[in-house]
């Protein structure tokens, strides 16, 4: 028996391969000899373990992909409105390599080369290399393993970004950046230029579902809110002037680069990856995008597909002997938190002296469902009832109930239940 994933993917590469349209990215001399027919998808899921498909062994220039990786890591060093003073967050409506900037002089958004080089100033480090090992080992940390500059894409970028070059000395000249931006620009061009594959790309796109957590190695990478700054960026600037239809169409946070990839990430499910060299005329892998869109209809991926998570919090409520037994069950945020709440609050009756909450059946509690069950057992205890929390697996851990409440591990219900 075999999984039926890897063939499902297999489909899908293979589909999309009819698609002969757009043409590679031919400004920068290097990213012109790609072989326009490779094509490759991969899926990691928040155990790490990882699903590839078709020219899955190729390496490629990470490109833009790399930008909200930096974003993070400047957010990390600095603190977010440090951030904001000098790069927006507003869609630019523009092309990649646009100058958009705002009236105050702050690029429009870090997902395009003006903010992104701004971005890249603000990574701490005393000059360029510095800078950018900090960002090479960042990249590999979330990818699980180490990478490495292409050197030939460097030198090919170095001699061919003008463009870029003058947004660097654009960005001095209006004080955004406050440093030397050849320097900036010199190790813009190396983060553009680490090597990657779509395996990498799914495994650092799964860091990031996984809030900030390498799924493998289990090391907090980044801080799960510059992660939650990095995806809500990615959800409406990351695909440059395509960003609305690929939201309303696709609905997966993603970041392209014009060699060809595509990472998406689904927050609390899954990192996706696709390749493939040919562009679209907004910069975007034209057979990644089918990809992406065949994996959000095929397997409900978009983010507004969600089902309502209020509608099976609680599984039960059943009194045995003198115990009131609430079982919960699924993912507690806010929404069904609240639920778990008005319901037990509103049923008066309540006549057993102890409520016991069973919670076997939760695998996440965010902060606020946490801090709202934990004022619902404390009213129970202000009413005089005694209170415990069935937690085997320490789901709810560190409630700071106080006295009155068995706030342990396991407890034995009457009839063992």
């Amino acid at each position: 028996m075999q999984s039926p994933i890897p063939a499902y993917l297999a489909r899908v590469v293979s589909q999309v391969q009819a698609d002969v349209g757009g043409a590679v990215a031919d400004y920068i001399p290097e990213l012109a000899t790609a072989d326009p027919e490779h094509t490759a998808l991969a899926i990691a899921l928040p155990d790490g373990h990882r699903y590839l498909a078709g020219d899955a062994d190729v390496a490629f220039s990470i490109q833009s992909m790399s930008k909200p990786f930096t974003y993070g890591l400047a957010i990390t060093d600095n603190g977010l409105p440090a951030v904001l003073d000098k790069v927006g967050v507003e869609p630019s409506g523009e092309a990649f390599n646009e100058i958009s900037l705002d009236a105050s002089g702050r690029p429009r958004n870090p997902m395009i080369n003006a903010g992104a080089i701004a971005t890249h100033s603000l990574v701490h480090g005393a000059d360029s290399a510095q800078r950018f090992e900090r960002l090479r080992r960042l990249y590999s940390a979330c990818a699980g393993r180490d990478l490495s500059v292409d050197e030939r894409v460097y030198t090919s970028e170095a001699a061919t970004g003008h463009r870029n070059i003058a947004m660097g000395h654009l960005l001095r000249s209006v004080n955004i950046i406050d440093c030397d931006p050849v320097d900036i620009i010199d190790g813009y061009f190396r983060q553009c230029s680490v090597e990657v594959t779509v395996a990498d790309l799914a495994m650092m796109a799964a860091t990031l579902a996984n809030g900030g957590v390498q799924p493998l190695t289990g090391e907090a990478i980044l801080d799960r809110h510059a992660v939650r700054q990095m995806l809500s960026v990615m959800t409406t600037c990351g695909m440059y002037d395509a960003a609305g239809d690929w939201l309303s169409v696709v609905g997966i946070p993603a970041k392209s680069g014009v060699a060809g990839g595509i990472i998406g990430v689904l927050p609390g499910q899954i990192g996706i990856a696709a390749f493939s060299p040919r562009l679209d005329r907004h910069g975007n892998s034209v057979r990644g995008v089918a990809m992406f869109e065949r994996l959000s209809d095929d397997l409900g991926m978009h983010l507004m597909e969600l089902p309502p998570a209020h509608r099976t919090a609680i599984r039960s409520i059943e009194i045995v002997d003198d115990v009131e037994v609430v079982e919960l069950q699924g993912a507690l945020q806010f929404t069904n938190a609240e639920i778990i709440v008005r319901e037990l609050v509103d049923n008066t009756s309540h006549p057993a002296p102890v409520v016991a909450l069973d919670i076997r059946r939760v695998h996440s509690v965010t902060d606020v469902a946490r801090r709202l069950i934990m004022l619902l057992l404390r009213g129970f205890v202000d009413d005089g009832k005694r209170v415990a929390v069935i937690d085997p697996d320490g789901v709810v851990g560190g409630l700071g109930l106080g006295d009155g409440i068995v706030a342990q591990r396991w407890i034995e219900l009457p009839h063992n239940r």
